[in-house]
């Protein structure tokens, strides 16, 4: 077990959530749990109260956290919150418990709405009051966004998926216990594993990477390429669940040092249009992006710092999603190739693609897709 402060104090060790509440009580004495009913049948929450309620930490509980969350997920969570009034919010869950529970901080300390925080949004203002002190519970290893400052929030209405938050909302403390990920699905561990490993290949090749950053991505890489196909196997060893879980964690702060690429730009609309999941989207598209980073000499150098040709490593992505039992193409995907130029629209207008190594256009980005419409093979 280590106990490490960046931006995040990140504590890490099988067991680790029998800290929680000794934890909350050196933030404040007033808890929201924010999870989803997955969680909550798993028993995770059960246990998360009684450390709680032994540290003498007052706690209320929302669970009603769905998947990709739109703003109705962060205002159903916020009317709890605000007849709550906690000091202390600790998200328990995947990715869309911990950006529900960020985006509630947002509106609950600085009021306004949402996409008065979305970063592509030209009047978006800051945090002129503070954040309350936030918990990271990470019950996948897959998002990194327990040590992240943005929230990945969908518009209710319009479906524009929207990237909220600034440098220095990150949560406080991250507690990684992968005995919470022994629960999960096989499909789920794939989903999210892919989803790691697409965030630490991206991350090692985008404009904005430094040596800073790339510590991170190509430990990240290392760590989940060696234990993506063993935790398929061996879902039981906490070892491999424990690299995992890391791994993405490492991941998850690659990103916040050098942001991510078109594999991201290009998912998102496929979730919107066709309701793909997220690992599943950025997944089939990697393969393509790899080959169309690789044909300018700066990425395709940055791909092989990983230890393999830019072809081999797009080969080894389409390998993993046959090993998972995952799509490789976008028509097992269900997508309609009538759709791909409005796909290609709204993937331009992603703001990821600003930081993909090789510039692209709409043209581009529609040629990706088609690429990946029929695509069984690396």
């Amino acid at each position: 077990m280590f106990d490490w402060q960046l931006h995040t104090r990140i504590i890490c060790g099988a067991g680790a959530l029998a800290q929680l509440g000794e934890r909350t009580r050196e933030l404040g004495t007033r808890a929201l749990l924010v999870s989803d009913p997955g969680i909550v049948a798993a028993g995770h929450t059960a246990r998360a109260e009684a450390f709680l309620k032994a540290a003498g930490i007052e706690t209320t509980l929302f669970s009603d956290v769905h998947a990709n969350p739109t703003t109705d997920d962060v205002d159903a969570c916020l009317e709890v919150a605000k007849a709550f009034r906690p000091d202390v919010l600790i998200a328990l869950g995947g990715g869309s418990a911990m950006d529900t529970a960020k985006g509630t901080n947002f509106l609950l300390t600085n009021g306004g709405q949402l996409r008065d925080f979305w970063v592509a949004n030209p009047a978006r203002r800051g945090f002129a009051q503070p954040l309350l002190p936030c918990i990271t519970i990470p019950t996948t290893a897959g998002t990194g966004s327990e040590v992240q400052c943005h929230a990945l929030i969908a518009d209710a209405k319009t479906h524009a998926k929207m990237a909220l938050g600034e440098a220095g909302a990150e949560p406080t403390l991250a507690l990684l216990d992968a005995e919470l990920t022994l629960t999960l699905p096989r499909s789920v561990t794939a989903q999210t594993g892919i989803d790691a490993l697409v965030h630490a290949i991206e991350t090692a090749v985008t404009k904005p990477r430094t040596p800073h950053s790339l510590l991170f991505s190509h430990e990240a890489f290392r760590l989940l390429a060696t234990n993506f196909s063993r935790v398929l196997e061996t879902p039981e060893d906490i070892q491999v669940r424990e690299a995992m879980l890391l791994g993405s964690t490492w991941a998850g702060l690659a990103i916040e040092y050098s942001m991510l690429g078109i594999a991201h730009s290009l998912a998102n609309p496929l979730t919107a249009h066709f309701g793909v999941v997220h690992g599943q989207a950025v997944g089939v598209m990697l393969p393509h992006v790899i080959r169309f980073n690789a044909q300018d000499s700066a990425p395709c150098h940055a791909y092989e710092a990983l230890g393999q040709s830019p072809e081999a490593l797009a080969g080894q992505v389409t390998a993993w999603l046959e090993q998972a039992g995952l799509q490789t193409s976008l028509r097992g995907c269900g997508v309609d190739e009538s759709a791909i130029p409005t796909l290609a629209s709204e993937a331009a207008r992603q703001w990821t693609a600003a930081f993909n190594p090789r510039p692209v256009t709409v043209e581009d980005l529609a040629g990706l897709y088609r690429a990946a419409l029929d695509s069984v093979a690396g």
